[in-house]
């Protein structure tokens, strides 16, 4: 075991795991985030995308010894009280339908703003294009990005 002081959604917090233990193990069970889901293990799905200095990357790949930068999680957008007008407009359009793919969704969207404020349909999609979502919501979520960017 080594301790690890890592930034989380702007605190500082220190975790006492193995250099291998996946950042996304440290999130849900050291630091109690549920934002992040395991879905695949091999980051082919996208449920446990986090920002790392503001790009999406999938947290099940990372090893906390590699971990290098500052990590926003899901909770690090907005809060049930106060959302973030992404997080509101997914749930405006419904987006959610099973919703363990949404972590993810708003991640990978999260990124797409930052960087392009107006993002066409397809841009949106191609930046989408690494999140699996078998419920079928994909025109809802689409929508709510749409929503998102005009806001």
């Amino acid at each position: 075991m080594a301790k690890y002081t890592l930034k989380v959604n702007g605190r500082n917090r220190t975790v006492d795991v193995e250099p291998d233990t996946p950042l996304l193990y440290v999130l849900r069970e050291n630091l109690a985030l549920k934002g992040p889901r395991f879905g695949c293990g091999l980051g082919q799905c996208g449920a446990c995308t986090v920002h790392l200095d503001g790009q999406a990357v999938r947290s099940c790949l990372l090893p906390i010894g590699e971990l290098k930068g500052a990590v926003t999680t899901l909770e690090g957008l907005g809060t049930s009280a106060k959302p973030s007008k992404l997080q509101r407009a997914f749930i405006d359009e419904q987006a959610a339908q099973c919703g363990y793919c949404i972590n993810g969704m708003i991640m990978a969207a999260a990124a797409l703003l930052e960087k392009n404020k107006f993002p066409s349909e397809s841009e949106i999609r191609e930046a989408l294009a690494g999140n699996l979502c078998r419920c079928g919501t994909h025109q809802r979520i689409v929508a709510a990005i749409k929503r998102a960017a005009v806001a």
